[in-house]
């Protein structure tokens, strides 16, 4: 009896987690569509390309953190749901493994960029574009502290919504960094080094998601878990 009671209270505790998490991924996208609306319109007010830009870039994690508040959402209805008889934690574990192939992505599109700009330079309007990151900043480091939780590893859906945040914020002081020691020295390149050093930092980051919640969708989680200690 009291081991049953205590299932329940487990179940319940788990239920409301996922619940905080499905409003603060909520929260999250609203505050990054906001954003990107805001870049958007300002960027094609202004003319200006690093704003439209980075309005853009902030669709992609509007789609990725949004498809992470959805699994929230589907795993609340299905909850509840008696003619459902699966496991609703593959939901988020399938989620997260798709955000990670999103962030993995993003991480390959960057280096790519990078790349290509090493080889054809361009003129960096220096202090537009040092706005511009240090909105993404402002706004990433926001996300995170909504997203931070302490059992967010054992839940690869908030940790790759995070991941999201923490990558493009990365990106972001990448930014200001390698722009304000080119803008100092008049070296270019610097900004170029220090966005393909982030990506390979991001590129880490969404295998090690890739693989967990990989390892999550095959049931080998626990069997790796183990694996580990020995």
């Amino acid at each position: 009896m009291l081991t049953l009671r205590y299932q329940e209270i487990i179940v319940e505790v788990m239920s409301e987690v996922k619940h905080t998490h499905e409003h603060k991924t909520m929260w999250v996208v609203v505050l990054t569509a906001v954003t990107m609306v805001v870049e958007i319109v300002f960027g094609l007010t202004t003319k200006s390309m690093a704003l439209l830009a980075d309005g853009i870039h902030m669709g992609s994690h509007v789609l990725a953190i949004g498809l992470s508040w959805l699994a929230y959402v589907i795993v609340r209805k299905v909850s509840v749901n008696k003619r459902f008889t699966g496991n609703s934690e593959k939901i988020l574990s399938l989620s997260g493994y798709s955000s990670g192939l999103m962030l993995l992505i993003f991480a390959i599109v960057i280096l790519i960029e990078a790349v290509e700009r090493l080889y054809n330079p361009q003129d960096i309007v220096y202090r537009e574009a040092i706005l511009v990151a240090s909105l993404g900043l402002v706004i990433n480091i926001a996300s995170a502290f909504l997203l931070h939780h302490d059992h967010e590893h054992s839940d690869h859906n908030i940790r790759a919504a995070y991941l999201h945040v923490i990558a493009d914020a990365l990106t972001s002081l990448s930014a200001i960094i390698g722009i304000t020691a080119a803008m100092i020295w008049n070296i270019p390149f610097i900004d170029t080094i220090a966005a393909i050093v982030s990506s390979f930092v991001i590129v880490r980051w969404s295998v090690g998601l890739l693989r967990d919640s990989g390892l999550a969708l095959l049931d080998m989680e626990a069997h790796h878990k183990h694996g580990k200690r020995h």
